[in-house]
């Protein structure tokens, strides 16, 4: 690899990094104000979505600009193929925080439901998940990539924990259907998140192995010590 691609290469993933810096933000501030009620914490991750959607558009460019001057192969190919798909996976968590954050300003007004306890390390699990996949990017670390995957059977788990308690509320309570429904997409906005940590943490068990994971659960029945 000549000097100018591993630097072109190297400033790419810095600017992807930038953009999971204020993805990961934003899950965790739309996730606070859900939490809090706290609707201009909210309102500051809607803001913040362009500036999420303005990180992928330069990514991406500069990756097509780095595959039409340097004609990369092998592994420095298939490093960019998947920091195209990893800005898309991080541009779709950044609208799911978006979700959330639509979520806290309607629950916001009465009858103020209460939020289920277990949606925070829910929220904290898919939020480690992201970091880890990225971390696992970094390092070229397959190993890490594998665990995050396996992660996401947990996050299934308090999904269908939280999914059940509020239908079981809006069952005891009508009132609470309106509420409960909100709620309901706020749980579903949180598991998304963990798929497409996930997705990032397939395509770094790709980028590493040359394998491609996806859609593929054997590959994680005995993974690699």
């Amino acid at each position: 690899m000549s000097k100018h691609m591993q630097k072109d290469l190297d400033r790419l993933l810095q600017e992807m990094l930038k953009m999971a810096g204020n993805v990961e933000e934003a899950i965790f501030n739309a996730t606070h104000a859900l939490e809090t009620r706290d609707t201009a914490l909210a309102e500051q991750v809607m803001a913040g979505d362009d500036t999420i959607d303005n990180f992928e558009n330069e990514v991406q460019e500069e990756c097509l600009k780095i595959l039409a001057l340097h004609q990369p192969v092998a592994v420095d190919l298939r490093r960019i193929g998947s920091i195209l798909r990893i800005t898309t996976d991080l541009e779709r968590i950044g609208d799911l925080a978006v979700g959330i954050a639509e979520t806290a300003v309607e629950l916001s007004h009465p009858p103020f439901p209460k939020i289920p306890t277990r949606l925070s390390p829910m929220t904290q699990r898919a939020i480690e998940m992201v970091k880890r996949s990225l971390n696992a990017l970094v390092q070229s670390d397959a190993l890490e990539a594998r665990a995050v995957v396996l992660m996401d059977d947990e996050v299934d788990t308090d999904n269908d924990a939280l999914i059940a308690e509020v239908v079981e509320r809006m069952k005891r309570s009508p009132t609470e259907i309106d509420a409960g429904m909100a709620l309901h997409a706020a749980i579903r906005y949180v598991e998304r998140i963990a798929d497409h940590a996930t997705n990032i943490a397939e395509d770094v068990i790709y980028l590493v192995e040359g394998s491609m994971v996806r859609h593929h659960p054997e590959a994680f029945q005995h993974p690699p010590h």
